[in-house]
């Protein structure tokens, strides 16, 4: 009775998250203007989809800040959690602290208050807002992701193995990038993989700074919903979410790969 009810549960949760998914995927493909009728196959919406200047290029620029952000923040978070594991407990607690604000943080305040910044610094140096100040807005909002993903690996990581390269020969630098650097390295892909999905997901920040000339597909996409929402729009993310399931399904493999290599090296 136990078993029966749980899967139940598990069924309806997972009704819950995937089939509203499922629903516009399913009308992607839907031959007539229309959500709630089904009338033949089709790929007019797709077809559609690509010869939308406007939304090619919001995705393009979404993909393009999430890009160097995501690998910026990698970048500074990585040397930022080096730094917080070597430091004292009093300075490494009051610098967590720090690293906690700004996902604690509500994003509406993030926003207005790194909108501001920008607006200063943009009348100082005569600039507009625009796909400067939403990458700086984005690797200030992920870098704290990235460290939190990497403090456990570092944590984790036997220092022993970084003294003993230093003994051998090696500089400290080297026996960082050849010995610290391949053990926390899923918790940097995980960390720029987050830091990536939040820079190309997020709205309200990227609302506040990205002035009337640059727009992210978030931004595009809430334009739209204050008309009617085109039938093409399913078709986007219908495809975000087909990209999105084969990356991990594809991560989700290596990973099982590289279990077994290490267990037959065992």
């Amino acid at each position: 009775m136990k078993k029966s009810v749980s899967n139940i549960y598990i069924i309806l949760i997972f009704l819950f998250l995937y089939l509203p998914i499922l629903v516009f995927i399913f009308f992607s493909f839907n031959e007539a203007n229309s959500r709630s009728v089904f009338t033949g196959f089709s790929l007019q919406w797709y077809q559609e989809l690509f010869e939308k200047k406007d939304i090619m290029r919001a995705l393009g620029n979404s993909l393009l800040v999430a890009a160097i952000s995501s690998v910026a923040a990698t970048v500074i978070g990585v040397i930022g959690a080096t730094a917080i594991v070597n430091m004292k407990k009093r300075a490494r607690a009051a610098v967590m602290n720090i690293t906690y604000l700004p996902i604690i943080n509500p994003e509406i305040v993030t926003g207005i208050a790194l909108m501001l910044l920008f607006t200063f610094i943009a009348g100082l140096f005569h600039l507009e807002l625009g796909m400067w100040s939403v990458t700086i807005a984005h690797i200030t909002f992920s870098t704290p992701y990235v460290v939190l993903n990497v403090l456990p690996k570092l944590r984790q990581a036997d220092a022993s193995l970084f003294h003993a390269a230093q003994d051998l020969g090696c500089t400290p630098m080297q026996s960082f990038f050849k010995v610290i650097l391949p053990e926390i390295m899923p918790g940097i892909m995980s960390g720029m993989l987050m830091a990536f999905t939040l820079s190309f997901d997020d709205f309200i920040i990227s609302h506040f700074t990205s002035g009337s000339t640059f727009q992210t597909l978030p931004i595009a996409i809430y334009a739209m919903t204050k008309r009617k929402v085109k039938p093409y729009l399913n078709a986007l993310f219908a495809l975000i979410f087909v990209v999105v399931l084969v990356l991990l399904v594809l991560m989700n493999l290596k990973s099982i790969r590289e279990a077994k290599t290490k267990e037959r090296n065992l």
